[in-house]
């Protein structure tokens, strides 16, 4: 099965700023205002008049908002019905289903990543398959939100799958039962004096959270008769959230200094976000930290990573971001319907835009604990790809958007291998042995291998 290239649709979640707009106050726009009102006016009343059959005015209203939508870039439109309860279950966290981000790609539903411990990653499913079938029926040009709600439902209760995987020759099915989603914004867990915290979305709270998982971490070490020797912040399949999180993250580890900065088209609107020194500081004091990145690393994660990175407080590792640099606002226009805008573009401290080009790692890691991981990578959906696009303001070559090349010699071993060492994610396991080495400590028993089977 051939997956055609071009995406007719955007991510789920996003970095999103709250805008309260009264409606009432915009100007009323008729023909006298833009001569070309007129046409649509009469194309209006062409379908009504004409059309084989009855069309009602709703359908065509919002026609008409998702197309002029639609003209500007993929994270705008118009939210009612099922896309308005969509994005308000994201927010909340907490439904019955499979637990699964996804877009649509020409037609068919691709996953942009499962949440972790979810029902759908524990069946198998991983960023970059394509979900064919839903219990036997073919979804393919339907609406998105109707695949969506195909695979909710109530907790205990089973649907199967039919998966396009890249790199494997044909699709195979998978039975997920759907259970209670209760979104864990953040985990962590301490691997031998090696914190580990893992961001899976920026929702409310994250910095907070980040912050008590720390001391949790440090308290651990303690007990354990050791001490936290560093930190490995796992941003990987992070899909983005609310600025204002991704911004309370950074700060925990920033001493001073910009964050990340908001510029729209009126100047007098442009932000800039800075450290709050006098509140906490480095919460760690300079202890070396990790920042673990993918393609499905977008938006508010990209904004963490761009801001410690920029600021030299972090190495970032893993593989090149997604490259979303836009934010866009939410717009009630009433109860029961909202506008998602792209109202700003963001810079990290040093004024660079991740949009289209995303964060490039300080190294570059492949997961190569997973058999079909290079081949996803290889098709792995970025801004860049997204139809529409906003442009990067510093115009990016073709090159600068290709798929990162892993050539490094230690990178030349199999999925096979690394299971034989105990190695179940390669990437994790490469940063944890890289803190080790810097704190001096001998490192874990399965090092980074050698590309030589023992």
């Amino acid at each position: 099965m051939k997956i055609r290239s071009i995406l007719r649709a955007t991510m789920l979640v996003s970095a999103v700023a709250v805008l309260p707009v009264a409606t009432s106050g915009l100007s009323a726009v008729d023909s006298r205002v833009n001569p070309g009102f007129d046409k649509l006016f009469t194309i209006y009343e062409l379908v009504k008049q004409n059309y084989v059959d009855p069309v009602d005015d709703d359908k065509l209203l919002k026609g008409a908002i998702d197309g002029m939508l639609a003209s500007l870039d993929p994270h705008s439109n118009y939210l009612d019905g099922p896309s308005l309860q969509r994005l308000e279950t994201m927010i909340d966290g907490n439904y019955s289903g499979l637990g699964l981000s996804v877009v649509e790609e020409d037609g068919a539903v691709k996953v942009v990543s499962p949440f972790k411990g979810s029902p759908a990653e524990k069946a198998g499913v991983k960023a970059g398959d394509y979900i064919t079938h839903l219990d036997g029926v073919l979804y393919y040009e339907r609406d998105l939100d109707e695949a969506v709600s195909k695979m909710r439902g109530p907790a205990g209760t089973s649907i199967r799958l039919t998966i396009y995987r890249p790199g494997r020759d044909e699709p195979f099915d998978v039975n997920v039962t759907r259970g209670v989603i209760e979104l864990e914004p953040v985990t962590w867990e301490l691997k031998d004096d090696i914190g580990v915290i893992s961001v899976n979305e920026f929702s409310r709270d994250v910095g907070n959270d980040v912050n008590k998982a720390i001391a949790d971490l440090k308290k651990q070490a303690a007990t354990a008769g050791g001490k936290l020797d560093g930190l490995v912040l796992d941003l990987r399949s992070n899909p983005g959230g609310s600025l204002d999180e991704a911004v309370a993250l950074s700060d925990l580890f920033l001493d001073k200094g910009v964050i990340v900065s908001q510029r729209g088209r009126i100047a007098s609107e442009n932000q800039y976000y800075r450290a709050e020194t006098m509140f906490r500081g480095d919460v760690v004091k300079g202890m070396p930290v990790i920042v673990l990145v993918d393609a499905g690393s977008a938006s508010a994660s990209e904004i963490v990573a761009g801001a410690l990175q920029d600021q030299h407080r972090a190495v970032v590792m893993g593989e090149r971001t997604f490259g979303k640099g836009s934010v866009q606002s939410f717009i009630q226009l009433d109860k029961n319907s909202a506008v998602k805008l792209t109202t700003a573009r963001y810079f990290t401290p040093s004024g660079h835009s991740v949009q289209e080009g995303g964060i490039v790692p300080d190294i570059k890691v492949p997961q190569m604990s997973d058999p079909d991981a290079r081949a996803r990578a290889e098709r792995a959906v970025r801004e860049s790809d997204l139809r529409g696009h906003l442009i990067n303001e510093a115009a990016l070559e073709d090159k600068d958007l290709e798929t990162d090349k892993m050539d490094d010699p230690r990178f030349k071993v199999s999925a096979e291998e690394l299971k034989e060492k105990g190695i179940d994610d390669f990437q994790l396991h490469y940063a944890i042995a890289t803190l080790q080495r810097t704190a001096g400590k001998p490192a874990l028993a399965t090092n980074a291998p050698s590309g030589k089977k023992n």
